[in-house]
């Protein structure tokens, strides 16, 4: 045999016998490093290692999720009488590793892999109570950590169902896959959960199917852009038999991107509810962009919104964000409603929407400057039937069509507003707006 292939040999020995060693302790900094990670990104959320028992090709490890002081928390205890009767559960994670460059022992379960890496793994999940009870959370989570610490994570959930103190509730085959990168905090996820309903008693939530994917990448700004799309099909909510609310299909598709320092963003809405008691079916779609904000100008507001906690007073919120408001209206952008669509059983509401705000300078902005820097347009058609059912429940609603606002075209009643440096113009009508009044 040729020395080349018996030093080849030898190579792959090694690799396959002492890397383990080395790798399960790459692996262990690598779990712990995606897990703070992860809370970080929560901000509500702190994670502790209970153990990691460390072998030479595998690993056994043990973490706690818990809900830490912050608005998360803020806003569960206003559900609950008081912070002693909060008993908010702790999620325990146990992981079993297999390391090594080659994972030769992950062959042994299911879904292992001899793919070259940190390692592969398998997670269980629980919830513990204060009293000491736990819950199993069913499925399990399959992952493996990329040379680079890169961390692919599958969570993955057989059809069943279980029945506990009188509530049943079953589940469809679910899978979802997220791909984390803690170095550059960039995450890719994609999911399908099958059909899931709870039953308590008289009472049923049920949703037939959900899909979602889609990518997040940070920013200098504090918050991150991306892409995402959803699609929901059909969810009940019934209580005693009688249908209480639901819809029966969304689909939201978002993406924000930067250029520079300035944010754009686009979503499209579509959403049908359930059928409605003495009203009917209702479907709203909406197309929604906003192009050129100041980036810096958006982190810092919701940077002042988080801190403002779960139940904010309206005037000191208002009064903490007021400056960073001004500096994002003071930059200037675009916010356009391309289609604002709302269909009723008697007919279709139907909007556009342009506001645009020119760039001034943030050290002089005032509340009387936005009157003079903001354009807006807007052109809405109102069905025939929708204004007779307005005006037979409040005649009020009548003196929007004698004023002129809205100015009959066919079966609608239409409306061309327009506005610019303190002019509004209704259906070709002045209406000046004394700016004495800001």
């Amino acid at each position: 045999m040729k020395k080349s292939i018996v030093a080849l040999l030898v190579v792959v020995a090694l690799i396959i016998i002492v890397s383990p060693g080395i790798m399960g302790r790459l692996a262990e900094e690598s779990v712990d490093k995606n897990l703070d990670w992860a809370a970080a990104e929560s901000g509500d959320l702190v994670v502790s290692s209970d153990s990691f028992d460390r072998g030479w090709f595998s690993s056994d490890g043990q973490h706690r999720v818990e809900i830490r002081d912050g608005n998360l928390r803020a806003m569960l205890q206003g559900i609950g009488k008081s912070e002693d009767d909060l008993d908010l559960p702790v999620l325990v994670i146990n992981t079993h590793l297999d390391h090594g460059l080659i994972p030769v022992t992950s062959m042994t379960r299911e879904k292992g892999s001899l793919a070259p890496g940190l390692g592969n793994a398998v997670s269980t999940l629980r919830v513990e109570f204060k009293n000491g009870e736990t819950v199993d959370i069913p499925g399990k989570i399959y992952s493996k950590i990329g040379l680079t610490g890169e961390l692919q994570s599958s969570y993955v959930l057989d059809a069943g169902s279980r029945e506990e103190n009188g509530s049943t509730a079953t589940w469809g085959e679910t899978q979802v896959d997220v791909t984390t990168n803690p170095s550059t905090g960039d995450v890719e996820f994609e999911g399908k959960v099958g059909a899931l309903s709870i039953a308590d008693g008289a009472d049923l939530f049920a949703v037939d199917a959900l899909t979602f994917s889609g990518r997040q990448e940070p920013t200098k700004f504090g918050f991150a852009i991306g892409d995402v799309k959803l699609e929901l099909d059909t969810m009940s909510i019934s209580s005693n038999g009688v249908q209480a609310g639901g819809l029966k299909r969304m689909s939201v598709d978002a993406e924000t991107h930067l250029s520079g320092d300035r944010l754009s963003a686009r979503t499209f809405l579509e959403m049908q509810s359930q059928s409605i008691p003495q009203f009917g079916e209702l479907t709203v779609v909406a197309d929604i962009s906003l192009e050129g904000a100041d980036a810096g100008a958006v982190g810092a507001l919701q940077r002042s919104l988080e801190a403002q906690g779960a139940n904010p007073d309206p005037a000191q919120m208002f009064a903490t964000v007021e400056d960073d408001l001004k500096r994002l209206l003071a930059s200037g952008f675009k916010l356009r409603f391309d289609q604002l669509d709302v269909t009723l059983p008697m007919g279709t509401v139907m909007s556009k929407i342009n506001f645009k705000v020119a760039e001034e300078d943030a050290a002089t902005f005032e509340w009387t400057t936005l009157l003079l820097a903001a354009e807006a347009s807007a052109d809405i058609s109102v069905p025939e039937a929708l204004i007779d059912m307005a005006v037979a429940m409040n005649p009020q609603a009548g003196a929007a069509v004698g004023m002129g606002f809205l100015q009959k075209n066919g079966d609608v009643y239409e409306m061309k507003a327009e506005y610019k440096k303190g002019l509004l113009t209704i259906n070709g009508a002045p209406m000046p707006i004394p700016m004495g009044a800001f």
